[in-house]
């Protein structure tokens, strides 16, 4: 499976969501998950790194927030 639909799909998001959440085309979200482009071999590790900094962020919120 390409990188990009599995972060994709392990977030539950659907490609408009995906692309409105990252910025990124959704043109180019489908050229990429079809194969017929190929992302820059750093961009599937920032987009991971960008979810977990989400995750974090949010955890702690809600640690705070119970407090």
């Amino acid at each position: 499976m390409n990188k990009i639909r599995k972060i994709r799909d392990d977030i539950g998001m659907n490609r408009r969501e995906f692309s409105e959440h990252f910025g990124i085309p959704i043109r180019t979200i489908e050229e990429w998950e079809a194969g017929r482009r190929k992302p820059s071999d750093y961009l599937p590790r920032l987009i991971e790194y960008q979810i977990k900094y989400e995750n974090l962020i949010e955890e702690m919120n809600k640690n705070h927030d119970n407090k």
